[in-house]
């Protein structure tokens, strides 16, 4: 049988950087194929092409047995491949139905097209259990129907060869057993998956075979039974993973945030935050565990400055911080990084970085006064240095100040984000989702720099959906639900049934 996908020795290039080294690797017809490697490895660039993004400068691309020379994704398209892509391509203000049809319209009388349309749609989610209403409007529907919206969009357009770039990183656990209840569902009915992760156990769990890259090349292809996560994870870092790092005895110090009967009531009357009341030391991780949604976001907000409570109480070592007589967050959070509070945002797209400034501007965007002259001019030699040093001292790759930060893979855009709030010395450390998209290499290595950071005493508050991240890295664990905190449990103490109850707001004891 010819594979669906077959690449020949593919090698792509932007300027100094090889992105893909002669890539070799084939994939059946209605199988679940995944592809890993460490963030910058060429897993994208690989996609890119296959999608019509960008050309080869050598190799060969064959689709089902014959040689294709795709010049834009809708060349990519007409030969029935698809792609998924890790933050969606969706118009928030317009319904599911004018999505799917964005670009299909085929002429003026959007009518009877935009009924026909509806009731294929319908057709689909019924064959499929998609579950998406083709009249919802994008912005009303979470991350997890979203995402089926664009699953929904690549069949209407009759694609047999699905590219699901990271498809789980924003999602719940319930929303990815969903999205794998799909995903064999379209096995069953004949398409090629194409499943691009950083989560080893997700591989394991539903994919057949697994292609490893590593510095643009590929390292290996095995069908998936017969190997291990420990072992993928060797084969992506070339080296063995630690999974139980060393951390000093849990020793706080004095209370750095005290927050006490917080409270948040939107525009619309909705309590997104209710009574939360909790406080963190020097020199100790607590962690907030809950499903995405339930105030974690707005928590974070608030303690960076970038919002305003409704009502409440916080104190920065013994200082309230300072909300009253505000009608607004401006400025604000520029205030609370005087104080030495460094924020990594959740969204490091919309919320950490520029995409469009260069490296060395996004590092060290918020802190330009430290790195100024005098009359308000900016001292580029200093922040040269400074941004050369840490892209070294973080492994960021391609380690190229001056490259437009949005070429940079997500794991390599985080590495900066965290490598500019490290380097600003603070003395309560915010960090939303820090290995969200990121490989198994790259965790490691953010989770070694929190833990230096907790053992020099500084306080940090970690915002994560990922259990076994809570596990690794928090001395004490928060659990939310609905915007208030459900429980609280030491590390010691960890049990992810309990945790889960908790996220639900069922309460154990």
């Amino acid at each position: 049988m010819q594979p669906a996908v077959e690449f020949q020795q593919i090698s792509k290039r932007f300027g100094a950087v090889q992105a893909n080294r002669d890539v070799s690797f084939s994939i059946a017809p209605g199988s679940i194929h995944g592809v890993i490697g460490e963030n910058g490895a060429g897993k994208s660039t690989l996609m890119s092409i296959l999608y019509g993004y960008y050309r080869a400068d050598s190799g060969k691309l064959l689709i089902n047995g014959a040689e294709q020379h795709i010049r834009n994704s809708q060349e990519a398209i007409n030969l029935g491949i698809g792609m998924v892509h890790q933050h969606f391509m969706l118009v928030e203000n317009m319904t599911v139905l004018d999505n799917v049809m964005l670009g299909t319209e085929g002429g003026f009388r959007l009518k009877p097209k935009r009924h026909e349309v509806e009731a294929r749609l319908r057709e689909i989610c019924q064959r499929y259990s998609l579950e998406v209403d083709p009249l919802a409007t994008i912005q009303d529907l979470s991350v997890g129907v979203q995402q089926r919206v664009e699953i929904l969009k690549q069949i209407y357009r009759s694609a047999n060869i699905l590219i699901l770039d990271e498809p789980t990183a924003v999602l719940t656990v319930q929303e990815t057993a969903s999205l794998f209840e799909v995903l064999r569902l379209f096995k069953e009915q004949g398409k090629t998956i194409i499943l691009i992760t950083h989560k080893l156990q997700e591989i394991q769990e539903i994919t057949d075979q697994v292609t490893v890259m590593r510095g643009g090349t590929v390292i290996g292809s095995v069908a998936t039974k017969d190997t291990t996560t420990a072992q993928m994870a060797e084969m992506m870092v070339g080296r063995p993973i630690v999974t139980h790092l060393p951390r000093a005895a849990y020793a706080p110090g004095e209370t750095v945030l005290e927050v006490k009967d917080l409270n948040l009531v939107n525009s619309q009357k909705v309590s997104l935050l209710k009574n939360v009341s909790f406080n963190i030391r020097a020199g100790e991780i607590v962690a907030i565990a809950g499903v995405s949604g339930n105030g974690q976001s707005e928590l974070l907000e608030i303690l960076s400055g970038m919002r305003l409570p409704t009502s409440g109480k916080l104190q920065m070592q013994g200082k309230d911080l300072p909300f009253s007589g505000r009608k607004d967050a401006d400025g604000l959070p520029a205030t609370f990084r005087d104080l030495g509070i460094a924020h990594v945002p959740e969204d490091r797209l919309r919320d950490a970085v520029v995409k469009n400034f260069p490296v060395m501007m996004n590092s060290f965007l918020g802190y330009q006064k430290k790195l100024g002259k005098s009359f308000g001019l900016l001292d580029y030699k200093s922040i040269l240095k400074n941004c050369t040093d840490l892209l070294a001292k973080f492994d960021v790759r391609p380690a190229d100040p001056h490259l437009r930060i949005a070429l940079l893979s997500g794991g390599n855009q985080q590495k900066v984000v965290m490598a500019r709030e490290i380097a600003a010395n603070p003395k309560l450390m915010l960090v939303g989702q820090p290995t969200r998209g990121v490989d198994i290499g790259t965790i490691e290595s953010l989770h070694t720099r929190l833990l230096a950071m907790r053992d020099a005493g500084i306080a940090i508050l970690l915002v994560s959906v990922e259990l076994e991240e809570v596990r690794a890295l928090a001395d004490r664990i928060l659990v939310m639900s609905s915007g208030a905190i459900t429980g609280e449990l030491k590390a010691e103490e960890f049990d992810a049934t309990e945790i889960g109850c908790l996220m639900g707001g069922i309460h154990t004891h």
